[in-house]
């Protein structure tokens, strides 16, 4: 027909690009091109056999006028082979199929006969993927693991470990070499440490942490400035590469902190017992001891392993007190550690740094792990003092291994934690964006744009927008991770920056703790290329855990909102987007969608420039940050989902 051949003319291939494929609700997708601006959007009936987070091939094309499009030609890598979901047996045939709990995976598993591992009828499942034939409507898999019922507690948490392919539990032998390590303090090990044990020494972390990678000491010198020591757990002399212990940290490359419990990244007898600077108890650690002035100059330092002593363990509220109220035991010590970390703080936010002071939501559970309260927990003085103090050692770690004693660079390899400028195009969205609201920013250079930022920052605090703009302005970041490449860390406005002080939790830690050792006892540089992997490795945990840590909250606070089905809330717009927008309501952060097909007064619009949707009759308009009364219409806990509706 001529209607087809005019359809034709009008489209014009452009070539084929491969990149991330990311979906969204509506099985519509995005594919994330390297070095291209724009994302390439995929209709859903051109996305072919992938999934979400895949690496795809696509043919891209115009028609007239329009966009870019792409159509996918072939998936070239799988994001991941194992997938949540509920099993669906189908009655009378020997066969069945798995639903994933993700809206982004829009096709159903398969399961044949043999390879459903006694799993019943609507049980939560871990799936492996086997094959996906290129003529078959769906994959083919096989079921791995029973997870449970759907919407119990320790399923939905299993699950969520199951989903992003973290570990449950510690294989059988590394919880033996972990039983099996020599925990005595001998006198001929003490004899080459440097022995701190008769300085004060304490610890700040929170109530509930039961593993402490950090230690403080302090005293005064005889001329009258402070040796300020910064104390880490010395993992590295109890793990050692080779042994399975050392092979399964590395695999998890981080502690993952669920709402409920705490995935360690070592077994709990390292963790919470022999690398943990418990009070009163001798502990090898690991140290950068610093010299400074009372104006929080760094006048000597020195780095090695030593014995320490803590003499008291502070929770942040116990340290905050005192800083207060300029009472109680120690006051006098915490006192001067906190005016020497307000000069530093003061210091990098002056040399460019950025301060996002996020609150972050905890809950209350009962004994059950029942949510039966939230709160927001702040960052106070005493938070800030140890910050500071673990930002100087990780700067000067990184630095002294970056630079020699003339400022030139040694060109040694080492484990950087770095984080790019943030993206100019972006940024320049967030100055139009908050412009709309009266805020001026001035994004002329580096120093202009953290200025604008803290400024912005600053000015927002306790406005109805206060959070909106300040998610915006994380999400205009970069995202920090590690690599063998110094190019600077913009968030902290540092040159050269390092994960040095928690190796008990985070394995960069202990990657800087043996490379540190190395090099103080002359070795030669090691290998970019094989650090530069397992940078690569430990970023990709960390997101995997950031994740899941994300997604235990979602749960908890779909959990929590459960109770308050059928009530009504003043909430905050959170979020926009083609289907719909999300509302966060202030009190509890709680997160629920709108979906416009359920706005009946008029038939709306999405107008992305603007973080808005409007009403094509009325021109009623819905945008990020506006007031709105919503009440809570479902909670469901298998997706991790509220369902809102507004009242008018």
């Amino acid at each position: 027909s001529s209607e087809k051949g005019k359809y034709i003319v009008n489209l014009k291939i452009e070539g084929t690009l491969t990149g991330v494929i990311d979906f969204n609700q509506t099985g519509n997708a995005y594919v994330k091109v390297e070095g291209l601006e724009e994302d390439i959007f995929v209709h859903s009936k051109n996305v072919k056999h992938a999934l979400q987070g895949d690496t795809v091939l696509i043919v891209t094309y115009h028609f007239k006028g329009k966009k870019l499009e792409g159509s996918v030609l072939e998936v070239l890598e799988r994001s991941r082979e194992e997938f949540v979901g509920t099993f669906q047996l189908i009655k009378h045939k020997d066969f069945g199929f798995v639903v994933s709990d993700k809206k982004s995976i829009n096709t159903d598993i398969f399961i044949p006969k043999g390879k459903m591992l006694d799993a019943n009828d609507g049980d939560k499942v871990l799936v492996k993927m086997l094959r996906w034939d290129s003529n078959s409507k769906n994959p083919e898999g096989e079921i791995i693991k029973v997870l449970g019922a759907p919407g119990e507690h320790e399923t939905e948490i299993h699950s969520i470990l199951a989903e992003y392919g973290l570990p449950y539990s510690f294989p059988e032998e590394v919880e033996k070499e972990a039983n099996e390590i020599d925990r005595q303090i001998h006198d001929s090990e003490v004899a080459k440490r440097r022995d701190m044990r008769n300085i004060l020494t304490f610890t700040i972390d929170p109530k509930d942490a039961k593993d402490f990678d950090d230690a403080l000491s302090i005293r005064k010198l005889q001329n009258g400035n402070w040796e300020i020591g910064v104390h880490i757990a010395d993992v590295s002399h109890y793990v050692t590469p080779g042994t399975s212990l050392d092979d399964e940290a590395y695999d998890r490359a981080t502690s993952v902190y669920l709402v409920d419990r705490v995935v360690p990244m070592l077994p709990e007898v390292l963790s919470n017992d022999v690398c943990s600077l418990r009070p009163n108890e001798d502990k090898f650690t690991f140290s950068a001891v610093f010299e400074l002035d009372d104006n929080a100059n760094v006048l000597n330092q020195w780095f090695g392993r030593t014995v320490t002593h803590s003499d008291r363990r502070f929770t942040y509220e116990e340290a905050q007190e005192r800083i207060e109220t300029k009472q109680g035991d120690l006051a006098e010590e915490i006192l001067t550690l906190d005016r020497l970390a307000k000069i530093l703080r003061k210091d990098r936010i002056n040399k460019g740094a950025i301060t996002f002071d996020r609150s972050e939501v905890r809950f209350n559970l009962d004994e059950n792990n029942e949510p039966v309260g939230v709160y927001f927990k702040i960052s106070k003085d005493s938070n800030h003092l140890i910050e500071e103090f673990m930002l100087l050692a990780n700067r000067k770690v990184s630095e002294f291994i970056s630079l020699n004693g003339k400022g030139e660079r040694t060109n040694l390899t080492f484990i950087y934690r770095i984080h790019d400028d943030p993206d100019p195009v972006k940024l320049e969205a967030l100055r139009e964006f908050v412009g709309t609201f009266g805020y001026q920013m001035n994004l002329a250079n580096t120093k202009k744009v953290a200025e604008s930022l803290n400024k912005l920052l600053k000015d927002v605090k306790g406005k109805g927008e206060e959070n909106m703009i300040e998610t915006l302005a994380m999400r205009s970041m970069s995202k920090a991770v590690y690599s063998t490449e110094p190019i600077g860390h913009y968030g902290l406005g540092f040159e050269f920056y390092t994960h040095f002080t928690s190796p008990i939790r985070r394995y960069p830690d202990l990657i800087a703790h043996r490379l540190l050792q190395h090099y103080l006892d002359g070795g030669k540089s090691v290998s970019q290329q094989e650090y530069e992997e397992k940078c690569k490795h430990c970023s990709n945990m960390e997101r995997l855990a950031a994740d899941a840590e994300r997604d235990s909250i979602k749960f908890m606070q779909v959990k929590f909102m459960e109770k308050h089905v059928g009530e009504v809330f003043t909430g905050v717009i959170s979020g926009v987007a083609e289907f719909g927008f999300w509302v966060q309501i202030p009190e509890n952060g709680a997160e629920g969608l709108i979906k416009l097909r359920d706005l009946m007064d008029d038939s709306y619009m999405f107008d992305a420039k603007n973080h808005l949707v409007y009403g094509t009759r009325t021109g009623n308009q819905y945008q990020l940050g506006d007031k709105v009364k919503i009440k809570v219409m479902k909670a469901n806990l298998i997706q991790k989902q509220l369902d809102f509706k507004i009242v008018e």
